[in-house]
């Protein structure tokens, strides 16, 4: 593959071996001593009926926490002559000292507060950051103020057992009720629906048996000769500990690293209590049709308001962090209302295909019967095969029926959709059978399934607020919430929300100077409000492309557009500074949609036949969607193909803006470069452009709920053009569904004849930096997307290690400095200008402006972290991202890395516009994304059949992925 100016790395047979021994270029020179490493600061983190039943209404049948040892990072040594390749044991003796080196040795002045034996240890802020111009901005959190509580904490026990939370808060209410002003010495206890209640004071006892007895669920009304029945709990009641506010209160004040997280949650539990009890809960959220009015997604989907809530330790003390929210649920409606979704016609047999299709969305949901004289629910297992008019099971009296048959005899009613299947309840042996047309969706229950593209544009068309909005939404949901004017929150606990969202001080961080290439006539640019354009400008390396040609999928193209498409988006490659031959390899030609794979192994033989390898390959796409993931499978894991799609709609339109932003993706697959950073060119980055600096970014994609059998996919991507940092390689990697810790960072195997043999993302993209650069890594710079709060200890602990394994294995005694920083962007905080009408505050969209930095007030008391709105807002409410350090060797200062990171979103390739998340973080997800569409063949037709399979029975069943070709994997093909 032939490139020019564009940084490629030059061809190695071997690259894909991570078999072989440590790669001699790790042995020559290429770089010096690294130099000592920080000692950083320090941080811490706590870490149905069955069918015999008469009246049914249904047709029966018959048959790991890090040590806490501070020891000073080594320096990483400088590389010698002829080092040699490291042992076995220097590798696996890295596991016991990384838990060590993740504890970093404090300052000799600091004076750090006590900690807890059992906590790991994060950096400290290293101060706050100057830069920017300074402004104000609203937060929508609600600062919080404790009175002096004597918390106490009781674990209780229900039996028998209930695992309905709805069942166990009427348990429990009821016990209050009773109770309160006799046994529970008129406490008021906080009750978090599982095995946990708090009071603000002490129980007059330190464990107690309680009988309640709540009326049976049995919806059938009671009568002379059946009276109602009562079902009977046995409630223990006994003291857990004593929760003590103290601790949160020097925790807050800076004396105390780490966050008492058991106080936290129970004030948590108490402001959450109310409602929790009024609305339907998910997750930390709550949902309810009198939250705002309902609105429809289609296909029997319908979405409810609500909003989300969540207590959290800030710079200014404890906050409330709420936010309006929507979700989808299921319409109340009757079955047959539903399956018209899948198939218009319900007096016809289902195809095989539409029966699984409409199992797999009933499966799990609970319906209510609607011709009896009292409702009866039942959730659903599964749909039977046959239709009800030949669906036979014996009754009672030993007789052999139809489903149809015995809703005729039993309840008089002429079913009118017989050619439909029935709906199953019960359990295998004892199924039961619910005809669709009788069956209501029981109302309330939330759809999980994944949203067809429709569904998620009217969510988002429906919940898309502008900030002043958003803004007078959350204002509202906090009134209503009234938590001052509740009894348990205010009056037992001595909680108080402050009525406001608090006011925040923040930066607008500069936008950075962008270089282009010398012979266009804007050779720079300085962005403003977050975007430019490429008028004037050339790629800084425009990337070269002898052989390509052109494939169209679509049949309602004119026959002239795919060439008059080609011919526009060469010019306008050329004309942006790549070299295009205009000349197509083979001709461009148009092919059946439902040949797709016979159209693309056609034309890489075609193209093979002359004896030249395709560089570019430019499809149009099918009309119809649902194609894309099988070209990308077949033309980069099968034929090493790199291919640019393009949409018909698109394509037709011949527009020139159309054409400039497929260029940019096209010169980054080729190898080229779109833009630099001048202060990269110029080495004047802080911490990156001093030494050879490799920056890596790492995501995890998991499965949509109800893919059981699907495995989560990682993916690394790392920098391989320094100083520069533009250009990111990637790879990916499935590993077991929904394990969060990427697995295939470092891996070895024991090879009988070479001994122990090392692989694995990190140790192979460290080899492709060395080649491409003639640098090994002085310093590592990791940014790791998708990690929640509850997962840092666990994430920076065993991929820090296969980090220094990685490195380890390559040299002995390779142990470049890292910074590890997880990227958050599913958090519920939002940024909101003071002033609404501040034109030099807010930006076009009515949201902050991009380079919007806040490192203050609502963020941790002590840690290194920070919110960065660095795109310029487009419609709806802009989403900062949250940025924290778990680990920082290289002793950033706030400034350092809050412009690096700003900086960096100004270097997406895909669009002439600052990105929200940075740039390797984004690139790694997109990876992962595309590894997905490798799998999704064969794994989205099983749907969710394998969800009663163990977890361990499916990490074992985890295959890998396809892999991608060289020549593919050595440029963005992702983007």
């Amino acid at each position: 593959m032939s490139r020019r100016g564009g940084g490629g790395r030059r061809p190695d047979s071997r690259r894909d071996q991570p078999t072989q021994a440590p790669a001699p270029s790790f042995q020559r020179g290429g770089g010096g001593a690294a130099g000592p490493r920080g000692r950083g600061r320090q941080g811490q983190r706590g870490g149905a009926g069955r069918g015999s039943h008469s009246g049914s209404g249904a047709a029966p049948s018959s048959p790991h926490t890090a040590s806490t040892s501070t020891a000073p990072a080594p320096s990483s040594p400088s590389v010698s002559a002829s080092a040699s390749a490291p042992s076995s044991s220097s590798v696996s003796t890295l596991v016991e000292e990384t838990e060590q080196k993740l504890t970093l040795a404090a300052p000799a002045a600091a004076t750090l507060p006590p900690s807890s034996s059992q906590a790991m240890r994060f950096p400290v802020r290293p101060g706050f950051g100057t830069v920017g111009k300074k402004c104000v901005v609203r937060a929508n959190h609600f600062m919080v103020q404790l009175a002096e509580r004597d918390i106490h904490h009781y674990d209780v026990s229900i039996t028998p057992e209930v695992t309905s939370k709805k069942i166990n808060r009427q348990i429990i209410s009821q016990l209050i009720n009773l109770y309160r002003l006799t046994h529970l010495g008129e406490r008021m206890p906080a009750y978090d629906g599982m095995k946990s209640i708090y009071t603000a004071g002490p129980l007059p006892f330190e464990s107690k048996e309680f009988i309640i007895k709540l009326p049976d669920s049995d919806p059938r009304p009671s009568s002379s000769t059946r009276p109602r029945r009562e079902r009977q709990f046995r409630v223990v009641i006994r003291l857990a500990s004593k929760p003590d506010l103290y601790t949160l209160q020097q925790f807050l004040l800076r004396r105390h690293f780490e966050a008492p997280y058991e106080v936290i949650q129970v004030l948590d539990v108490v402001l959450r209590a109310a409602p929790s009890e009024k609305h339907t809960v998910v997750g930390r959220s709550f949902f309810s049709t009198d939250l705002g009015p309902v609105g429809q997604l289609g296909d029997g989907v319908e979405y409810w308001r609500g909003y989300f809530q969540s207590l959290r330790p800030t710079q200014m003390g404890l906050s409330l962090n709420i936010d309006v929210s929507a979700r989808s649920f299921y319409e109340p409606i009757l079955v047959t209302e539903f399956v018209q979704y899948y198939c218009r016609d319900l007096s016809r047999p289902l195809s095989d295909q539409v029966r699984l299709k409409v199992k797999k969305a009933l499966k799990g949901i609970k319906v209510v019967l609607t011709h009896m004289e009292y409702n009866k629910s039942y959730k659903i297992t599964g749909i039977s095969s046959e239709p009800m008019s030949r669906l036979m099971f014996t009754d009672d009296n030993a007789t052999r029926l139809s489903v149809v048959q015995y809703f005729r005899q039993r309840y008089n009613i002429g079913l009118q959709f017989t050619s439909l299947p029935a709906l199953v309840a019960g359990s295998e042996a004892r199924p039961i059978y619910l005809p669709m047309e009788l069956s209501r969706i029981a109302a309330g229950q939330r759809y999980t399934k994944r949203l067809n593209e429709r569904q998620v544009t009217a969510l988002l068309r429906a919940t898309c607020q502008r900030p002043r909005d958003r803004e007078a939404n959350i204002r509202m949901m906090a009134r209503t919430n009234a938590y001052n004017e509740d009894t348990l929150v205010n009056k037992e606990f001595g909680i108080q929300v402050a009525d406001g969202l608090t006011s925040v001080d923040a930066r607008i961080l500069p936008a950075p100077m962008l270089k282009y290439h010398e012979t266009g006539r804007e050779a720079s640019v300085n962005p403003g409000f977050g975007q430019w354009n490429m008028i004037n400008k050339k790629m800084f390396n425009g990337g070269r492309v002898e052989v390509w040609t052109c494939v169209n999928f679509s049949t309602r193209l004119n026959r002239d557009v795919p060439f008059q498409f080609c011919q526009g988006l060469v010019d306008m490659c050329n004309s942006k500074g790549m070299v295009f031959n205009p000349r197509p390899v083979i001709p461009i030609s148009s092919s059946n949609p439902n040949q797709i794979e016979k159209a693309l192994v056609d034309v890489h033989n075609r193209t093979a036949q002359q004896g030249k390898q395709l560089q570019m390959l430019i499809i149009i796409l099918p009309d119809v969607s649902g194609s894309y993931g099988r070209i990308k499978r077949v033309c980069e894991t099968e034929l090493g193909i790199v291919s640019q799609c393009c949409q018909p709609r698109q394509a037709s339109r011949l527009n020139m803006q159309y054409f400039e932003n497929v260029a940019l993706k096209i010169n980054v697959k080729v190898g080229g470069r779109n833009t630099v950073l001048v202060d990269a060119v110029q080495k004047r980055i802080p911490l990156v452009t001093d030494r050879p600096t490799i920056i890596f970014g790492a995501d995890v994609t998991h499965p949509q709920p109800g893919e059981d059998s699907s495995p989560s996919i990682a993916a690394v991507v790392a920098s391989m053009d320094w100083p520069e940092v533009t250009k990111y390689r990637g790879l990916v990697s499935a590993q077991a569904h929904h394990e969060e810790i990427i697995q295939d960072l470092y891996k070895s195997t024991q090879d009988p004849q070479r001994g122990l043999v090392h692989g694995g993302m990190i140790r192979e993209l460290l080899i492709a930096f060395r080649r491409s650069t003639n640098f090994k890594p002085h310093r590592i710079i990791f940014y790791r997307d998708g990690v929640s709060e509850g997962q840092f200890s666990q994430v920076l602990l065993h991929e820090m290690n296969a980090i220094r394994q990685a490195c380890a294995s390559l040299e002995e005694g390779y142990a470049p400095p890292v910074t590890f920083v997880v990227v958050q962007k599913r958090h519920h905080t939002r940024l909101f200008p003071a002033d609404h009408n501040r034109r030099d505050l807010t930006d076009r969209s009515g949201n902050i402006l991009p380079g919007t930095v806040v490192d203050t007030h609502i963020c941790h008391p002590t840690e290194f972290d920070f919110y960065l709105n660095s795109h310029a807002g487009i419609q709806g409410t802009s989403r900062p991202t949250h940025y924290h350090v778990l680990y920082d060797e290289n002793r950033f200062t706030a400034d350092g890395l809050q412009v690096l990171t700003n900086n960096l979103c100004y270097t997406y390739a895909r669009c002439t516009r600052s990105v929200s998340i940075v740039p390797p973080a984004y690139y790694a997800h997109l990876a992962a994304f595309r590894a997905r569409y490798y799998i999704e063949d064969e794994t989205s037709a099983g749907g969710s059949t394998g969800g009663s399979r163990s977890t361990a029975e499916r990490s074992l069943a985890i295959r890998p992925l396809p892999v991608i070709k060289d020549n593919v994997k050595d440029v963005m093909f992702y983007c």
